[in-house]
């Protein structure tokens, strides 16, 4: 349901099966949100070689218009601000946007022991007649596991 939107005319919600990564990059030009056409059917390499060429195409202008339409979901790094949490709003025809904040070295209490780790703050946007908060809420547990462990995703991935 994550993956989905509200379709106003017909009120009901749109299941969609891909997914267009939107990244919101900060261009010259201002604010642009292209996206990662059917980034869930790439590879963890090919989506980071995907992100890498947007990225580059968006700040050398150069983003089309059908780079910035269709997206199903948007990832905003407000952190790149130095900020530690946003509310981002979410772009039309998605369902969520997932705001991730600034890393930051921080004590924290590993098996007991207070240990350095790197840590960020995730917020996720959503559309409530889509997406409740039970779904948001597991929708991000999923994804702090990810980041919690990245070898296990990856092996789970490929």
């Amino acid at each position: 349901m994550i993956n989905s939107s509200w379709d106003e005319a017909a009120q009901e919600i749109v299941v969609k099966d891909y997914v267009n990564l939107g990244i919101a990059a900060a261009t010259p030009r201002g604010l642009i949100v292209p996206n990662i056409k059917d980034s869930g059917r790439l590879s963890m390499r090919e989506l980071a070689d995907a992100l890498t060429a947007l990225v580059g195409t968006a700040r050398e202008g150069k983003t089309g218009p059908a780079d910035m339409q269709g997206g199903t979901i948007t990832i905003t790094n407000v952190g790149i601000f130095g900020v530690d949490t946003g509310t981002p709003i979410i772009n039309p025809g998605e369902s969520a946007i997932l705001a991730v904040g600034a890393i930051r070295e921080q004590p924290w209490v590993h098996k007991g022991k207070v240990k350095p780790r790197m840590v960020t703050t995730l917020a996720l946007s959503f559309d409530h007649r889509v997406i409740d908060g039970e779904l948001g809420s597991l929708f991000l547990a999923d994804l702090a596991a990810v980041l919690r462990d990245p070898e296990a995703a990856l092996l789970a991935w490929t």
